[in-house]
Order: structure tokens, then sequence, then C-alpha cells
């Protein structure tokens, strides 16, 4: 019985047993990113600069300038950043080759949160050498540094989109790059040393503490996959900030060591940009105020965009303006210049017989008709284009600016000519040719388009017979378009320009470097390398522009 009692006693007591427990645990949250892991050496972390524009002298535009890789720490950066500037609406210019998902994502609802515009761009501060154009002699220590900004080659890659996306107002300069790809998840493996405590009752071990003692890098792994907490917080984001889920598309085709270039109209069309920078303006440049002065220092308000409704009684033009057409020139005429017919406006049924009278004035010069609409009358646009395919007339889409014009009022009364052509300039950032207008546009032979925006609405079942016999006319795949046009869920359809090529709404795109109507030279023009005597219209292959 003692024996028995005293086995018992033995057996309750506890043993302890110290054992040092070595696992190695795939750590990814912190790691997720939209950039290449090898490609984030390229860039220095992201630094916020406010720069003040050196090329005023009072009441002088800001800006923040963004530029370098998205790291974890810098939504803080920006954070404290904003606090600075405190209630001021500054725009925020990004120049970035991507970095943390997460971050670009907390850095989005920040500037979202306190209304600010993005834009894509460079900065050069004042005195900075051109191989380090933000250097640290041009920062200054309080207030804003000087400088300026450029689009030419500036990008936003990888995550920066996420961040781009983030403002109210984001506006995508003709030459700078907006590039997507695969989400990339960084997994770092560590191993972890733990100090354990076990205790032995009646031949059971169970564990009383543990206590890490050490960790160690066990190297890192990676995966593409979005998996579903990913996908759906980048969708759900996307829906947030206003962007089309159609993005992810274009993200997920890219391998990370590639990059998705997204056109400036594809942007437009997806959400991820509101607007084109024009060829005058530039990034850091806010956007005109309904109030705003002829003089203020800002961007045009973006084209509104006009409601689904029947092509024949579209009348969203935002100035209610009927179509006009202004013959126009760029340059010295004597010398050398470009001329075109700036066609804007409302398209009535007044409209066809205007633009009867401008080409009865013109004789046989065949100057380009640059157009820019919401559109309007349907039969009205098939009388013009008739008009047009006839003449034999090459049709674009751009933006006439005269000059001491307002921004808001591009083409003002003030600055036509009273006779004779009107001098001016023509851009295809932000144009727009819409419903009605794209019949017109159909009818150039050629019909070239830059980054603009061409959409079209579906016809009503009265008007369809003649829609389509127009199309078919004008060269267009009516059979294609059709089955496009049927398939549509919306009245509204804006079409990418791979797309219009392909139906043959467009046969060329504008080469980079030229704008809508400047392919053709004024018949005073003195023959030269610009001008010789029998300029043809040549058009950019349409694979090579599309890359």
């Amino acid at each position: 019985m003692r024996s028995a009692i005293s086995f018992f006693v033995r057996s309750l007591f506890p043993l302890i047993l110290l054992v040092l427990l070595f696992l190695t645990l795939p750590i990814g949250s912190a790691s997720s990113q939209a950039a290449g892991h090898k490609k984030q050496a390229g860039q220095p972390p992201m630094r916020f600069i406010l720069v003040r524009s050196l090329l005023c002298m009072e009441d002088c535009p800001e800006w923040i300038s963004a530029e370098g890789r998205i790291t974890s720490d810098t939504p803080a950066q920006l954070r404290k950043i904003l606090k600075k500037i405190g209630d001021r609406k500054l725009p925020i210019v990004l120049l970035s080759e991507g970095g943390e998902v997460d971050a670009a994502y907390a850095m989005g609802r920040m500037i979202r949160k306190a209304g600010l515009e993005t834009a894509v761009g460079g900065t050069r501060l004042k005195d900075c050498p051109a191989e380090d154009m933000r250097c640290d002699a041009g920062v200054a220590k309080d207030g804003a540094s000087l400088g300026d900004t450029y689009s030419y080659g500036a990008y936003c890659f990888s995550a920066c989109p996420l961040v781009f996306a983030g403002g109210t107002v984001r506006a995508a300069p003709q030459w700078a790059f907006i590039g997507v790809h695969q989400i990339t998840t960084i997994y770092s493996k560590v191993r972890v040393s733990y100090r354990i405590e076990y205790k032995i009752v009646n031949g059971k071990k169970t564990e009383i503490s543990r206590k890490e003692v050490g960790r160690k890098s066990a190297g890192q792994s990676s995966s593409t996959k979005l998996g579903k907490k990913a996908a759906a917080a980048l969708t759900a984001y996307l829906k947030e900030m206003g962007v089309n889920a159609d993005l992810i598309g274009v993200m997920m085709s890219a391998t990370p060591d590639k990059i998705n270039v997204v056109p400036p109209e594809d942007a437009l069309r997806m959400g991820l940009a509101t607007d084109v920078l024009a060829y005058n303006e530039w990034p850091g440049m806010p956007l005109c105020a309904l109030d705003a002065a002829a003089e203020a220092v800002c961007h045009r308000r973006p084209a509104a965009e006009p409601p689904a409704q029947d092509a024949a009684t579209v009348t969203s033009e935002p100035e209610s303006r009927s179509m006009d057409f202004l013959v126009m020139y760029d340059g010295n005429c004597q010398d050398e210049c470009t001329q075109w017919i700036s066609a804007e406006g409302h398209i009535t049924p007044e409209t066809p017989a205007r633009l009867k009278a401008i080409l009865k004035m013109l004789g046989e010069r065949k100057l380009p008709v640059v157009l820019q609409s919401n559109g309007g009358d349907t039969d009205a646009a098939f009388a013009m284009g008739r008009m047009i395919r006839a003449a034999g007339l090459e049709t674009s889409i751009g933006r006439t600016r005269l000059p001491n014009c307002p921004t808001l009022d591009p083409r003002c009364k003030a600055s036509m000519a009273k006779s004779g052509p009107t001098k001016g300039e023509v851009s295809a950032g932000g144009a727009y040719c819409l419903s009605t207008c794209t019949l017109v546009f159909m009818s150039g032979t050629p019909r070239l388009v830059g980054y603009s925006d061409i959409g079209l609405v579906r016809p009503t079942t009265a008007k369809e017979t003649k829609f389509f016999a127009y199309v078919d006319e004008m060269g267009v795949n009516a059979g294609t378009f059709e089955t496009m046009m049927r398939a549509a869920s919306i009245e509204q359809k804006t079409i990418p320009r791979s797309q219009a090529l392909e139906l043959g709404i467009i046969n060329g795109i504008i080469p980079y470097g030229e704008e809508p109507g400047s392919r053709l030279c004024g018949p005073d023009a003195k023959e030269s390398l610009r001008c010789p005597k029998k300029a043809k219209t040549e058009i950019a292959p349409a694979a090579a522009s599309l890359n």
C-alpha cells in the first residue's frame, strides 16, 4: 500500500522539460507589392516636396511633388505633408515606378479624403542639374521650393496608378505614361526559435510556457496569383475610387517584369483618369473653377459625359452652342503654315447648310476637318458625312484654341478673324467626338485620331436601317459593328482606338509629335521640308501606333 501511494505521489510530481523549438514561418503581409522586387532598387523611397511655380510673379500655383518608390513608410510621410499644408487643396504630381500595394491604397484614400487632385509628371527644382532635378540644394528649408513640372517621359507605374486613382481630378498628360502589371506578393520566410517548458503528468506532456529566443531569415518566395482576399481588396478599392474593374484585367495580363501602358483614352474610358492635359497645360496646374478668370493659371474642365438617349435628340454640348466652322491657320503662311477647318458645337438641322457654305467658299482646297462635338441631329450628321466624303476631305478629332481666349471658352468670338483664316492652335488631348459626331467623323478620307474620345449611341429602331446603310456606305464593318451595338447593355458606347481601327471607324493614328489638322500646308506656303509641293497625307501604321 505504501509503495502504491509513493508511486502515485511521484507520478503527480511535475517533470519539467526544456525544449528548443525551431519553426520556419512564411510572412507575406509585410511585402505585398506591385513592383518586381529587383526593380525596387532602381528608385529611392518616395519623397514629398512642396513646390511653387517659378514661371510667374504673383499668385503662383503650388503643388506637392511626389517622386520615388512607395514603401510601407510612405503613407506616414504623406500624412506629414498634408498636415503641413492644412486646408489648402494642392495637386499631387506623381513620378514613381511603384512599390507596396497596401501603402498605395492608404495613400489613395488619404488623397481622396483631402479632396486633392493628382497628375502624372516630374518636377525640376530651380538650379538643379539635369541628372538630379530634385537636388537637395534646390529644396527650400522653409516654405515652398521653386520649380516647374514636365510631362514628357514621366511615368506612374505598378502600384503608383492606385495612388493616382485617389485624386478627385486625375490628369494624365499626353506624353506621360501610366502602366500596370500583376500584383506580386513577396513571402519572407523567417526561422523562429522558441524556449518551451513542458510538464509530464501521468505520461502526458503539457506545455506550460513558450518564449521566443531568436529569429533568422530563411529566404523569400513570391506569387502572382491574386487570391480571394487580395482580389476583393483591389476590386473594392477601385470601386471606391470610381475606376472600372476592367483595369484588373489589364493588370493581370502583364507579368511582373513587364508593364502594360494604359493609353490616355483607355484611362479616361475606365475612369482611371478624368482628364488629359492639352499641349499648353502642365502637371500640377489645378482644375479651373467655373468662375475662373481668363488669365487664371488652370486647366479646363473635362467634357461633360453625354446622357444616354436617342442619337437624334442628344443636346449635351456644355455650351449649348450650335456647330460653327472656322478656317484656321497656325504659323506664318508667307513661309509655311498649316490650315484646317475647325468644327465644334452641337449638330442641328441647320449645320449641313453651314458646312456646304464653307466648302463652297474653299473651292477645290482640301483642308482637314477637325471635329469636337457631343453629337446632335442624326439626319444632319448623315448629310454632313456625305458632303465630306464627296469632297474627299480628311477628318480628325481635336480642340481648337484661339489666342487670348479664356480657358473655358477657347474659341471666343473676340479672337475670331472678321475676314480670312483665324489664327489658333489645335490639340488632340481631351478632345471628343461622341454620338452622331462619329457619323460625321467616319466619312473622312482618311479619318485619323490621336488621344481623343470616340463614342456612339445605339440608334432607335426607326433609325436602324438608315444608320447601318450609312455605316456600310462609309466603309465601316457594318456586320461587326451591328453585333457590338446590339450587344451593348447601355446606350452610350465609348470605343477604344484598337476596336475603332478593327471596325474601320478610324483608319489611322496621328503620329507621335503631331496634332489634328497639322498635316496640310496653306496655299501660300513656300516649298519646304514641312511643306513639299505635293503634300501627301500619310497614315501611321495602326499596329505600330498602338504599341
